[in-house]
């Protein structure tokens, strides 16, 4: 097919950026044709046309204007997309042939440098990973609107990856090209992230000063992906880089990607925002780079005792000290994003008025150390220890730039006067020649008696003198130079005004040339200073961060915590902090917490609404809160270090990758048995009520057994299953705790009081009841219920336990090892499984999860279910 010239041209552009929407540059537009047409116009709700491009069928076409292309990229960028922008390289009124055009930048989700996609308190993040042999991977991690870098090797398997991507917050992850599809899936569709491939791993020479501190090949081939893919896509300087900061993932708290969302760390479940978060509650930073930093504190707490000591030395003498607080507070007010500012430095897209935002910065800078220092704390002291004031960077913007510029940077008025002697001469000249035009008019008003002639400007035809047609009679011959005939008048120039006039221009222009270039000379000053200001912009977040933590700390009356000696977990009084935020002040009840060598897993009963949930997820947020340096909502605490936090609370179908409740719940349970040691926190809720009772009780017991016995996590475990609590005389570390209610004419009373021993009664009807259920319902459930209590004692579950037995006997004399759940990942030394036995476990770990229905998943667990009970 035979394309006309541009249409060819912008094919083999295309061929280049498959997998993004080539904005191609036709004079004010940004033009897209083919499929990019048929998407854009239905993404961004704009009109499709179409065009002759020379083939027999006109081509879809849609466009948008350049000027305002920034809205549209955005919108595009929000749903995960890339777009390449292809810009015209030479002037089309000078060039005869075919205008030349290439592309000068990838936008992708994670390459945003501003616009509406970013958020200024949350980081945007790009990462890279590389896979290596015996299961080794590489991490490494970008926000290059700040310049960061971090990266990690690990082990564990392609779960383990997985994790550590959620782990880090990336939107857009680089991958390289033979990743199985496999993989691709579970990465897109378990973290909802944009996924790209590069296979250059080389580090480029300008660029390895950054990677000085990467001792093995397999770091440096992690961050040479990271790097060339953003030096290919963004083709500008990447100046602001900063040096890559290496990590051990086991120098972190490890929470999950499904325990994050369930513990509503950083954002809520229901509504996937901010506000109800761990996050919006801890969240009094006074600068943007405070926020970004306090969202990296909560999703990797530290293991580090030393370093939480100090965090919480500095809370405590932050929040001691009011008044050195909210000086401090006060000049936080008034510093401007110093990282973001150097990514824009860097990237040649900042103004004037960001440059003075800087300055007036940097102005408070020296208040803020006066004020850290009154603090009379050694890690406050430490933080703002060898602070760059940058002092000749503030003196040449306070000389060099007016207070109030404009946001052009080419249209002038951006420099103080005085700051360049060639300038005042261009602005003198300019000046005086407006001042001799102004009295021209007057002088020429009283020379030829006409009051209506004016002098004026413009772009066309320069300085004239104009005077109306009525009044042309008054004029002396002789007197002007006719310039312009109008209707209703004449325009006029003299010998004299045309040599004001070229003096004037000139100046005018001459000195928006000499404004811009003194202003990029200012920028390139700065650019020079970024490695000054991203470090003063850590100290300064840091110490923002940790403000915050005092603030939130005395409004809300948190303490200091403890770390205990051994692995005690002791709270008096504790809260969960978004929760008793959002009631009314005063209505949260508080509940005490024990656990020690001895009590290692809490079974909690009670029924649906008392808090069950609620108890044991501010177990797991205090540990949070103290392990990243903040006081905790209790009255008294004292707590170890958790290596890891598992959780596996409410429900949560995968209905796009095609799982039941059952089957999340369970993969979500095996990683936790997996991968905690007994120096992690699980927390898991109502586990096995998504199959049969009879299956779900002997699932739940097994699963307690299994922490028990070979695990030793402290574990808080909710249930209904009314029968486990017979495990309280059996395991010698499980205790039976329950949350109270009463029952008062009928209605059920929730105590919201954790109490010691087993539930008596689940009050299921008495909830529904709450719930507003018909009363038809409600009455006939409880005529059902007593029939069901005339056979079979419900409330003394001795007969059920007892036709438990047999199964949980069964359970016990098995090899114990719950290879469903662990994956093999923990071997037992308890007896081996017979040729059957071993049959079905190949069979299971010959299921592929993913691409079999729930149902089919439920039959075949049936089918494998049978033959080992036939064998018994």
């Amino acid at each position: 097919m035979a394309y006309t010239p541009m249409i060819q041209q912008y094919l083999s552009i295309k061929e280049q950026y498959r997998d993004a929407f080539l904005f191609f540059r036709l004079g004010d537009f940004y033009e897209m044709f083919f499929e990019d047409a048929n998407r854009a116009s239905k993404e961004l709700e704009i009109t499709l046309t179409s065009r002759d491009g020379g083939g027999e069928e006109r081509i879809p076409m849609c466009g948008v204007p350049y000027h305002s292309a920034d809205n549209y990229i955005s919108q595009l960028i929000e749903k995960g997309y890339k777009i390449a922008i292809c810009e015209q390289m030479e002037d089309p009124k000078q060039t005869k042939g075919m205008v030349h055009r290439e592309v000068v930048q990838l936008i992708t989700p994670g390459t945003v440098m501003e616009g509406k996609t970013l958020s200024e308190k949350e980081n945007n993040f790009i990462a890279a990973i590389s896979v290596f042999e015996n299961d080794t991977y590489g991490l490494a991690v970008n926000d290059l609107t700040t310049g960061e870098n971090r990266l990690t090797l690990f082990s564990g398997g392609w779960e383990e990856a997985v994790q550590e991507v959620s782990a880090v917050g990336a939107i857009e992850v680089i991958i390289p090209e033979d990743l199985s599809e496999e993989r691709r899936y579970e990465l897109q569709q378990q973290l909802e992230l944009t996924l790209s491939e590069e296979k250059d791993t080389t580090v480029p020479e300008p660029f390895q000063p950054l990677a000085k501190k990467l001792d093995q090949k397999k770091m440096q081939m992690t961050f040479g992906r990271l790097l060339q893919y953003l030096l290919r896509t963004q083709k500008r300087s990447l100046d602001h880089l900063q040096p890559v900061e290496y990590f051990e993932n086991n120098q972190y708290m490890k929470i999950d990607v499904h325990s994050k969302r369930n513990l509503e760390l950083v954002e809520t479940i229901r509504r996937n925002g901010k506000k109800g978060s761990l996050l919006w509650l801890l969240d009094r930073t006074m600068t943007a780079m405070g926020g970004r930093r306090l969202k990296q504190w909560i999703e990797r707490p530290l293991l580090n005792r030393s370093e939480i000591e100090a965090r919480l030395s500095v809370v405590e003498a932050l929040k001691e000290r009011f008044f050195e607080r909210e000086e401090l507070r006060d000049q936080l007010k008034g510093v401007y994003d110093l990282e973001r500012l150097a990514g824009r430095v860097a990237f040649g897209n900042v103004n004037a008025r960001d440059l003075v935002q800087l300055k007036k910065s940097l102005e408070r800078v020296p208040e803020i150390i006066e004020a850290v220092r009154k603090l009379d704390n050694p890690k406050a002291d430490q933080i703002t220890e060898n602070i760059d004031l940058c002092e000749q960077l503030v003196q040449n913007l306070e000389e060099g730039l007016v207070d109030d510029p404009p946001l052009s940077v080419k249209e002038g008025g951006l420099i103080r006067d005085g700051f360049n002697e060639k300038l005042g001469e261009y602005r003198d000249a300019s000046k005086n020649g407006k001042e001799w035009i102004a009295s021209l008019q007057q002088s020429e008003r009283e020379a030829t008696g006409i009051k209506s002639l004016k002098v004026g400007y413009n772009r066309v035809f320069g300085y004239y003198i104009e005077v109306t047609r009525a009044n042309l009679s008054l004029l002396p011959e002789g007197r002007y130079e006719r310039k312009q005939t109008l209707t209703n008048a004449e325009r006029f120039i003299t010998p004299e005004l045309k040599e004001k006039e070229a003096l004037i221009l000139e100046a005018e222009e001459k000195m928006l040339e000499l404004e811009y270039e003194l202003f990029l000379n200012l920028r390139e000053e700065t650019k020079a200073y970024i490695p000054q200001l991203q470090r003063l912009a850590r100290q300064i977040s840091e110490l923002d961060v940790l403000q915050s933590f005092a603030v939130i700390s005395e409004e809300r009356q948190y303490t200091k915590p403890e770390f205990s000696k051994g692995r005690e977990i002791e709270i008096q009084d504790g809260r969960h902090p978004v929760v008793e935020k959002v009631l009314e002040e005063g209505t949260y009840v508080a509940n005490h917490l024990s656990m020690d060598e001895n009590r290692e897993i809490l079974l909690i009963t009670g029924p649906n609404m008392a808090g069950k949930s609620t108890y044991m997820r501010q177990l797991a947020l205090t540990a949070v809160m103290m392990q990243i340096g903040c006081f905790v909502p209790a009255a008294q605490a004292r707590m170890p270090l958790f290596d890891q936090v598992f959780t596996r609370i409410g429900a949560a179908d995968d209905l796009v990758g095609g799982q039941s409740t059952f089957m999340v719940e369970m993969l979500e349970t095996r990683y936790a048995l997996s991968k905690a040691t007994q120096n992690s926190l699980i927390l898991l809720d109502e586990i096995g009520r998504g199959t049969s009772t009879y299956d779900g009780i002997a699932l739940a017991q097994a699963i307690i057994e299994f922490i028990h016995h070979d695990i030793h996590a402290k574990t808080l475990f909710s249930t209904h299953y009314h029968e486990l609590t017979a495990l309280g005389d059996e395991l010698d570390r499980l205790q039976n705790v329950h949350v109270g209610a009463v029952e008062e004419d009928g209605d059920i009373v929730f105590l919201h009081k954790v109490v010691e021993g087993a539930a008596d009664e689940s009050y299921g009807i008495h909830v529904a009841k709450l719930a507003d259920l018909p009363d038809d319902v409600i009455d006939r459930a409880s005529v059902i219920l007593k029939e069901l209590e005339n056979s079979v004692d419900v409330n003394d579950h001795a007969g059920e336990k007892a036709r438990l037995s047999e199964k949980r006997q069964s359970v016990k004399e098995e090899n114990g090892q719950l290879s469903f759940f662990v994956g093999g990942g923990r071997k037992s030394a308890r007896k081996t499984r017979n040729k059957q036995e071993e049959e079905a476990l190949k069979k299971l770990k010959s299921l592929d999860l993913l691409s079999i229905t729930p149902l089919d998943a439920i039959n075949k667990l049936y089918e494998l279910q049978k033959s080992l009970s036939e064998k018994e």
